[in-house]
C-alpha cells in the first residue's frame, strides 16, 4: 500500500472516532449524562493513534518531504496551515480533558466546555481531513519525484512496522469498533 493511500484509510478510521465524539455530544445534550469512560478512550486514541502515529508520519515523513521538495509556497503556506490545524486539534483535546475533570469536580456548567471542545475537535478535523485526502496528497501525489514517493513509502512502512510490533493499529481499530457499538 502506497504511504498517500495509508494516510487516507487512517483518516477513514480518524473519521469514525468522529462520529462517535459527535454521538456523545448529542447524548450530553439529550440526557444529561457523561460517559466519562468513552470519552477518556476517544482521547487515548487522538492522541495515540490520531495525532502520535498518523499526524507523526505527516509531520516527519510526507510533510517534510514535501517542505524540501517542492515549491517555497507549499511549505510556507500549505503544510504550515497543516501544521497548525493539527496544533489547535490538539488544543481541542487539552480543552476537551479538562472539561471532563470539572464535570467530574461537580461543575455541571463544563458540560458545554465538553461538548464546545469535542464538536469543535470534530468540525476541525472533518475540515482538515477533507483539505489534505484532496489537495495536499493529490499535490504531492503529482509533484513529488517518484524516488521520493518510494523513499516516503519506505518510510512511512518502517514506522507501520515498528507500530505492528507495538500492537498499535490492532488496539486502536479494536477500540474503534468497540467506541461505535457503545453510542
Amino acid at each position: 500500500m502506497e504511504a498517500i493511500d495509508l494516510l487516507i484509510k487512517e483518516h477513514d478510521n480518524i473519521k469514525r472516532v468522529l462520529a462517535v465524539a459527535r454521538k456523545l455530544c448529542l447524548k450530553i445534550l439529550e440526557e444529561g449524562e457523561v460517559d466519562f469512560e468513552v470519552f477518556e478512550k476517544i482521547i487515548d486514541f487522538v492522541k495515540n493513534y490520531a495525532d502520535d502515529h498518523h499526524h507523526g508520519k505527516e509531520e516527519d515523513i510526507l510533510f517534510e518531504r514535501m517542505s524540501d521538495e517542492l515549491d517555497k509556497d507549499v511549505k510556507e503556506i500549505t503544510i504550515s496551515a497543516m501544521f497548525s490545524e493539527h496544533d489547535f486539534g490538539r488544543y481541542f483535546i487539552s480543552k476537551l480533558e479538562t472539561a471532563l475533570k470539572e464535570v467530574k469536580s461537580g461543575d455541571e456548567e463544563a458540560k458545554i466546555d465538553i461538548i464546545a471542545n469535542a464538536v469543535g475537535y470534530a468540525d476541525l478535523l472533518d475540515g482538515h481531513i477533507f483539505k489534505e485526502n484532496n489537495m495536499v496528497y493529490n499535490y504531492g501525489k503529482e509533484n513529488l519525484s517518484s524516488d521520493t514517493l518510494q523513499e516516503i513509502g519506505v518510510s512511512c512502512k518502517e514506522v507501520e512496522e515498528k507500530a505492528a510490533q507495538e500492537g498499535i493499529q490492532d488496539k486502536y481499530i479494536k477500540m474503534i469498533d468497540d467506541l461505535e457499538q457503545r453510542v
